[in-house]
C-alpha cells in the first residue's frame, strides 16, 4: 500500500518551488456532578465495581488495572523520547535548509485482525458492519488533525489462546508475529477479549524500531460501536488507543506536578491529578493550576459519550512523533 502524508506549510512551499505537488507519497512501510471533594467521592469510591464480568475492588482499581494497559513509561524514557524527537527535528531542518519537515496529516492504512473463539459476536467474531462503524468513529475523532484511516484488509482467526491474550504475554507475541502486516506507518488493530475486564492497550511510536512486530493496538471486541461494553461501547477505546499509537500520553500523566515531570508533553491540556471516571463536569483536581480537568479529551478515562476532542497541542505532538518514528520507516 501507499501512504499519503500532508507536509507542513513550509515544506509545501519548498516542494512547490521545486515543482512537486502538495501531497508526498512514500512507499508502503507500512453526567454532571458538583465540584470539589464531592466529585472525588462520587468518582473514586471504594465500593466493588464490576465490568465485563470481572469484579474490581473499586473504580480506582478498574481505572488502574483495566481501563488502559498501555506501557507506563518512566521519566527517563519520556525524556529520552523528547531528546530523540528534538534531534530528529534539528536534522530535518538542517537537511531542508531550515524548513520544518513535519508530516501534518495523511491517510494511514489499517489492517484489522478479528481474533475469536468461534462464530458469532458472543465469541468475538464481530461483523464487518461493526468494524466499519469503528473506522468511522476513528476518522471522525481525528478529522480535525488531518489524519485519517483507511481499512485495507481484515483477517479472522479462531484461536482460543490468542483470544484472551494479555499485554506482554507469549500469546500476544505469537498472535502479532503471525498476523501483523506492513511497517511503521501501517496501523494493525487486534480485536479480542483479553479478560480481566481489560479494555485495551497500544504501543508508542518510539517502540517500533526495537519491537516492530509488537507494534499496534489491541481492543476489547465489545468496545466497538454497538458492542456490549457500556459505557465504553461507542468506539472511543479505539480512538484512545490509536492516540497512544500516534504518540500521545494520558492527560493525567505527571498529575498536578506535571510541569516539573513533563506530564503529557502537551501545553494546552490542563493538569489533572488522576484519571476521570464517568463524565464529572466541572472537575478540578489540580486547584492551584489554571484550567478544569480535560475530561472531554480522548486521552482521559471518561465514558465514551463524554469524549469528543484532541487539543491543538496534541495534534502537533502526533505530527512530530509520527514524523520522527513512523513516516517512511
Amino acid at each position: 500500500m501507499k501512504i499519503k502524508v500532508l507536509l507542513s506549510l513550509s515544506v509545501v512551499l519548498l516542494l512547490a518551488a521545486a515543482g512537486f505537488g502538495v501531497f508526498y507519497s512514500t512507499g508502503s512501510v507500512e453526567a454532571q456532578s458538583s465540584k470539589g471533594d464531592d466529585i472525588q467521592s462520587i468518582q473514586k469510591d471504594d465500593q466493588p465495581f464490576i465490568f465485563n464480568g470481572h469484579a474490581f475492588a473499586s473504580k480506582d482499581d478498574f481505572l488502574e488495572n483495566a481501563r488502559c494497559l498501555t506501557e507506563k513509561l518512566s521519566e527517563f524514557q519520556v525524556a529520552e523520547i523528547e531528546r530523540e524527537v528534538d534531534v530528529a527535528r534539528t536534522n530535518r531542518r538542517a537537511a531542508s535548509g531550515g524548513f520544518e519537515m513535519n508530516a501534518t496529516g495523511g491517510v494511514i492504512p489499517v489492517y484489522w485482525h478479528v481474533i475469536n473463539r468461534g462464530t458469532g459476536i458472543a465469541n468475538g467474531d464481530i461483523p464487518s458492519s461493526q468494524i466499519t462503524a469503528q473506522m468511522n468513529v476513528l476518522n471522525n475523532a481525528f478529522a480535525s488533525t488531518g489524519w485519517s484511516f483507511n481499512l485495507v484488509a481484515t483477517t479472522r482467526t479462531t484461536n482460543a489462546t490468542w483470544y484472551t491474550a494479555g499485554p506482554g504475554t507469549s500469546a500476544e507475541a505469537q498472535m502479532k508475529n503471525a498476523l501483523r502486516q506492513g511497517s511503521a506507518d501501517d496501523l494493525n488493530i487486534y480485536s479480542s477479549n483479553p479478560g480481566g475486564g481489560l479494555l485495551g492497550w497500544a504501543t508508542f511510536p518510539s517502540s517500533y524500531a526495537s519491537r516492530p512486530k509488537d507494534d499496534g493496538v489491541v481492543i476489547l471486541y465489545s468496545s466497538v460501536p454497538g458492542g456490549a461494553a457500556a459505557p465504553y461501547n461507542l468506539g472511543d477505546t479505539g480512538t484512545h488507543e490509536v492516540g497512544h499509537w500516534m504518540g500521545l500520553y494520558h492527560t493525567f500523566q505527571g498529575g498536578c506536578a506535571r510541569q516539573s515531570s513533563g506530564g503529557d508533553g502537551v501545553g494546552d491540556t490542563p493538569a489533572e491529578k488522576s484519571p476521570a471516571y464517568g463524565c464529572p463536569v466541572g472537575r478540578d483536581s489540580c486547584r492551584n493550576i489554571a484550567g478544569l480537568d480535560p475530561i472531554t479529551n480522548f486521552m482521559d478515562y471518561s465514558d465514551d459519550s463524554c469524549m469528543d476532542r484532541f487539543s491543538a497541542g496534541q495534534d502537533t505532538r502526533m505530527d512530530s512523533l509520527f514524523t520522527t518514528y513512523r513516516f517512511g520507516k
